[in-house]
């Protein structure tokens, strides 16, 4: 059974969250502040996080900063902060997704689905499809599924697709895939991003105009959608 802790610090909604998650079959811990939500994270070891950013001790950001020195556990943040730059804060400090309040139940369980899928090691051989395309990220090899034919990727596309891949529906930041692609000089070059994943989206997805596989989600940076 899967163990969620829930950060926040009202109390209709902690309820909500409770009900839904264990008619699903999670085991739920709770914590009405950040103080108490470090605490429960040592104690209870939870395999998920749900995380508000307002709370009336520490700020949300600084509780998963403060996870993020001994804890890779998923962390997906719920907020009512409607600016990109909150939503940026998080995920720079080690934040796996973003829901922003109010929001439909189904679409925060499919957010926690996805971050506690399991993430394939780097030596395992993973191949997703793309649009027609098995991309194996192993071998770097992207074929057409009918005719065979080779489609053919820069090493850069590769290094950004098997970011995005190895982790389904996760949202990867901005600063997150220049760091690992390009390095910490080209922190601020976010139109190498665009400009790369416009490249794969037409060498890879069916419709590029109306990707399914390599999403963008605005100010903040990208998902895989299987």
């Amino acid at each position: 059974m899967t163990r969620v802790l829930i950060v926040d610090d009202e109390p209709q909604l902690l309820r909500a969250l409770r009900i839904n998650l264990q008619a699903r079959q999670y085991e739920v811990v709770t914590a009405a502040d950040g103080t108490a939500a470090l605490a429960a994270a040592a104690a209870d070891r939870p395999d998920l996080v749900v995380l508000d950013l307002g709370l009336p001790d520490l700020d949300g950001v600084e509780v998963l900063r403060k996870l993020r020195t001994w804890t890779p556990v998923p962390v997906v943040v719920l907020s009512g902060r409607l600016g990109s730059a909150e939503k940026v804060a998080a995920l720079d400090a080690g934040a796996d997704d973003y829901v922003t309040k109010p929001f439909a139940m189904d679409e925060l369980l499919a957010r926690l689905r996805a971050v506690t899928r399991r993430r394939s090691s780097p030596d395992e051989r993973l191949v997703v499809r793309i649009g027609e395309y098995d991309v194996d990220l192993t071998a770097r090899d992207a074929r057409h599924a009918r005719t065979g034919e080779r489609r053919h990727l820069t090493r850069t596309e590769w290094k950004i697709l098997d970011l995005l891949a190895r982790s389904p529906g996760k949202l990867i930041g901005h600063r997150q895939l220049l760091q690992e692609v390009w390095g910490p000089t080209y922190l601020g070059q976010t139109h190498y991003l665009r400009q790369y994943l416009a490249q794969l989206r037409r060498k890879l997805e069916s419709d590029p105009a109306r990707p399914r596989h390599l999403l963008t989600e605005p100010a903040m940076g990208y998902r895989f959608q299987p």
